[in-house]
């Protein structure tokens, strides 16, 4: 019997150190998940006070030819961004410096000009159509796109007005009118004929003489293209113009009736009713006799 008990005190004692191990490990494990999970809230937050944005690899003389290899990244908080500052490495390459850029100093816009090409006075258009990308020429309403005001070497956002089907409670098909967004951050090569030709000493932002044409040619890629060339059949086309220094592309909502209702009034719980209907009496019909008057018989109603 004593070596019994010994026995039953040894298996109870390696259970319960097996127990502990297990809540210790659970313990640790929790402590981790904690950890880890306010490691990540930290790092969000950093993240959102933090720009990722262009700064000089190296001294680039005025009058350079913006090159990959002449231009690095650097993550600077937001309180320190200098004005129109590049954060998109498609925005800088083939243009000109303006001025002097320092080693490690943010590439600003304004230091920057659209590049030319001294041929014919004038740029051409496949020359400033970036490496993958397609130029392809949209008509737009000159009203509905900033006034006309949209020149070569902006940026601009591409929406457009469809007849979208739609299905309704009665399992039929209609179409609405909706706003689709299709296309951030695309850079606009030429305003009819005007392909942007700039002089070497003034800034791709200075005055312009304004197009008067809806013609608007745009770098897309070969998908974006098609899309594009497809959509321009089914509706109209509008422009949004960009900030020289914004380049990020943000998730839009298509906008319809509805969505434009849900925005101005915010869908409420249908109010509930005050009182249940009370049902109508039944009336239950009168009792009534028989009189004849001669050859005539009436029903006179009896009230109770």
């Amino acid at each position: 019997m004593a070596i019994e008990k010994q026995k039953l005190i040894l298996i109870s004692g390696v259970v319960l150190g097996i127990v502990a191990i297990l809540m210790t490990k659970i313990y640790l494990d929790q402590q981790r998940q904690e950890a880890d999970a306010q490691a990540k809230k930290s790092l969000v937050k950093m993240q959102a006070n933090q720009t990722v944005v262009l700064v000089a690899k190296h001294d680039i003389p005025s009058g350079s030819v913006i090159e990959s290899h002449m231009i690095d990244s650097s993550i600077v908080p937001n309180q320190f961004i200098q004005p129109q500052v590049a954060t998109s490495i498609d925005r800088v390459l083939g243009m000109v410096s303006l001025a002097p850029i320092s080693k490690g100093e943010q590439i600003s816009l304004s230091k920057l000009s659209k590049a030319r090409k001294e041929s014919g006075g004038g740029s051409s258009l496949a020359g400033n159509t970036p490496a993958g990308k397609r130029a392809i020429s949209i008509s737009v309403d000159n009203i509905a796109s900033v006034s006309g005001m949209v020149m070569p070497g902006d940026y601009v956002d591409v929406i457009a007005t469809l007849q979208v089907p739609v299905q309704g409670p009665d399992g039929q098909m209609s179409s609405q009118v909706a706003v689709v967004p299709l296309f951030q951050n695309v850079l606009v090569l030429a305003v009819g004929q005007n392909t942007g030709s700039v002089a070497k000493t003034g800034s791709r932002y200075e005055e312009k003489e304004v197009s008067s044409s809806g013609l608007i040619t745009l770098a897309l890629g070969p998908q974006e293209a098609n899309l594009i060339a497809f959509v321009q059949e089914q509706g109209k086309m509008r422009l949004t113009l960009r900030s020289p220094a914004d380049a990020n592309v943000e998730p839009v909502v298509p906008a319809s009736w509805d969505t434009l209702f849900q925005y101005i009034m915010p869908q409420q719980k249908p109010a509930e009713k005050s009182a249940e209907v009370k049902e109508a009496p039944i009336v239950e019909p009168s009792e009534y006799v028989e009189v004849f008057r001669g050859l005539n018989k009436e029903k006179v109603s009896l009230s109770k």
